[in-house]
């Protein structure tokens, strides 16, 4: 079996967020899928599988199986519309999340992703202690998203793991106004098994909306300050957001999930 690794959100190998993508003939069972994304060690590994027209598209973190992934959607179209579906330049998907598109515009792949609500939660002194700064307001959807002062408190921070654990939301989100870009973030996930994800699509479904009506605009530049860092083109559209980004091949590997099917030492 075929998989691909790619680089999302950026146009070169070595940045941006690298998903691993598997496109399957018939699904594997989810605890093989789940071994595969603690065998990549990647913050993601998605597979698809052909039916009715479209793909049904599930995303694995090390942690098990997760409802939205920006990174590994944008990999994952990235892979068919290159390599499978060359004659075509739209891809739709089947999610737990619903239907997804991508679109390939120019050397872009734009997604259509729901937004989530966000509602207003009380910033407390577990939040400061646990991110290491401390939020001027906070945020829940499917994620926790803290709003903090500037961009330098966001590209300083190390957050204690162990105890952004214990805060609520899947994920942990943090934004500020970006010094060349509308705004900055990162993103820190270790209830899924991975410390920071370095370039959070399903994020950016928090951080948008934010942004959009803070600042009183529909199209946002977003940075995400991780140490490989990426760039991703986002627009709100009623209660969807647009997530447009390049992607890198950075490998295409064999996989052999059956001992037998091993190669043998020379």
């Amino acid at each position: 079996m075929k998989q691909y690794v790619v680089d999302a959100f950026t146009d070169q190998i070595f940045h941006g967020n690298p998903a691993a993508i598997c496109i399957l003939d018939q699904w594997l069972p989810a605890a093989q899928m789940r071994s595969m994304a603690v065998e990549n060690g990647l913050s993601e590994t998605a597979f698809a599988v052909r039916e009715n027209g479209g793909y049904h598209l599930r995303w694995f973190a090390p942690g098990g199986e997760i409802d939205l992934c920006g990174h590994a959607t944008l990999a994952c179209a990235y892979v068919l519309l290159n390599f499978y579906e060359t004659g075509s330049s739209r891809v739709v998907f089947q999610t737990m999340r619903g239907t997804l598109t991508v679109e390939r515009r120019g050397a872009l792949y734009e997604m259509d992703f729901p937004a989530y609500d966000l509602r207003p939660v009380p910033v407390t002194a577990e939040m400061t202690a646990s991110i290491g700064a401390a939020p001027l307001e906070a945020y829940m959807g499917r994620d926790l998203l803290c709003v903090l002062p500037d961009e330098d408190t966001i590209r300083a921070l190390r957050p204690d793991q162990e105890r952004v654990k214990l805060l609520d939301g899947l994920l942990l989100h943090v934004t500020a106004p970006g010094r060349d870009h509308d705004c900055v973030s990162r993103t820190f996930a270790p209830k899924c098994g991975v410390p920071e994800d370095p370039v959070c699509g399903s994020g950016h479904c928090h951080i948008v909306p934010y942004w959009s009506q803070k600042l009183g605009k529909s199209d946002i530049l977003a940075c995400q300050a991780s140490p490989r860092g990426g760039l991703l083109t986002c627009r709100m559209a009623g209660n969807r957001v647009r997530l447009a980004g390049h992607a890198a091949l950075y490998s295409i590997a064999e996989v052999f999930l059956c001992g037998k099917n091993s190669p043998s030492p020379a």
